[in-house]
């Protein structure tokens, strides 16, 4: 991915400190894909300034630790109907005045599926509510095959489940470095293929399909 420049530090001047966190209920299949994510990344591999932790269905919880301002921004890892066959993923940018619910309905018109009850939107609503802010929400986002009351990930989920760690903790190391990434959309079976910019409703996204096969 191609970062922008940015100046290192947060809004009040600070170095940037990065939160990455696994939300989902591991009870309802393909909606623990956060949970998963976030056991996979190897900490060794991330900067000093990030955190990794696994918050489950504790969306509250969330947002009032981000109301302590430790953090700069802010990585969610979560199942959502992101475009694409399951196993997609997409990596939006979350605004206070995006239309979350709007964005995130189903192209086909279903349901948003929602098994942990605070989507992003009203993590970073409740945080401003509180009177808190945060400079930059991220997620990384996996279309979701079955959200159901079982426990294991779908195999088109499972497998996006490293693919999907590598590029949280390229995301993390590019903000807690001060780079704010432009990712290219891609769509990658193995391999990348191709690249093309994307943007949508004040979103950056970036798209890629898993096959369960490492990419080279």
């Amino acid at each position: 991915m191609s970062p922008k420049v940015a100046d290192g530090a947060g809004s009040d001047g600070r170095p940037d400190r990065v939160l990455i966190a696994g939300v989902g209920n591991v009870f309802l299949g393909d909606d623990g894909f956060g949970v998963e994510v976030v056991q996979r990344i190897d900490r060794k591999a991330l900067p000093p300034n990030v955190d990794v932790v696994d918050y489950g269905i504790r969306g509250v919880h969330l947002a009032y630790e981000l109301l302590g301002g430790r953090h700069h921004t802010l990585i969610l890892v979560d199942a959502m109907p992101v475009d694409g066959p399951p196993g997609t993923l997409s990596v939006l940018e979350v605004e206070e005045d995006t239309a979350w619910a709007a964005q995130m309905s189903d192209p086909a018109g279903a349901a948003v599926m929602d098994g942990h009850g605070m989507d992003p939107h009203a993590v970073v609503n409740l945080l401003s509510d509180l009177g808190g802010r945060i400079d930059t929400v991220l997620v990384v986002g996996c279309r979701p095959a079955v959200i159901a009351e079982h426990m294991g990930l779908s195999e088109p989920v499972r497998a996006a489940v490293p693919h999907a760690a590598r590029l949280t903790v390229e995301l993390a190391c590019d903000m807690a470095q001060g780079r704010l990434p432009t990712p290219p959309t891609r769509q990658a079976t193995g391999r990348t293929d191709g690249a093309s910019g994307a943007s949508t409703g004040g979103r950056r996204t970036s798209t890629r399909t898993s096959r369960g096969e490492d990419d080279a």
